[in-house]
């Protein structure tokens, strides 16, 4: 008696992993995006000055903003404070947080005297990462 042979192969299916692969970095660059795009600014609205250099910097729950408007006043994240109020909490940062962000931005009429206090008491208390936020020209 003669053995009929199945016109299907016997060979096992095969899984392709290059289109997983595929879905995998597409996944990846659209949690990327998306994740940058929910990123808050925790100062106020200002006006910035540009800079060619300016990159991005992500902002964790250890990052504090300190923003100097044009007229000279002073605001801790989106609170306003006086120069005395500054310390104090660029102290109680620092002892809560001692690798904490601060991320320096002023109005582009801001006094450049304010902005060098800024970073002179933010070097007293010990605060080591410090940033000037400015605008991508």
């Amino acid at each position: 008696m003669a053995r009929l042979t199945s016109p299907r192969s016997h060979s096992r299916p095969r899984l392709e992993i290059i289109p997983f692969i595929d879905i995998m970095f597409f996944l990846l660059a659209t949690y990327m995006m998306v994740s940058l795009s929910m990123i808050q600014n925790q100062g106020i609205d200002l006006q910035l000055p540009g800079a060619k250099s300016a990159t991005a910097h992500d902002l964790k729950s250890d990052t504090v903003t300190v923003s100097v408007i044009s007229t000279g006043e002073i605001f801790w994240n989106q609170e306003g404070v006086t120069k005395e109020g500054l310390v104090i909490h660029l102290q109680e940062l620092k002892q809560i947080s001692p690798e904490a962000k601060l991320i320096i931005q002023g109005a582009k009429e801001a006094p450049y005297g304010q902005m060098v206090e800024l970073l002179d008491a933010a070097r007293g208390v010990g605060l080591t990462k410090l940033h000037l936020r400015t605008e991508k020209k």
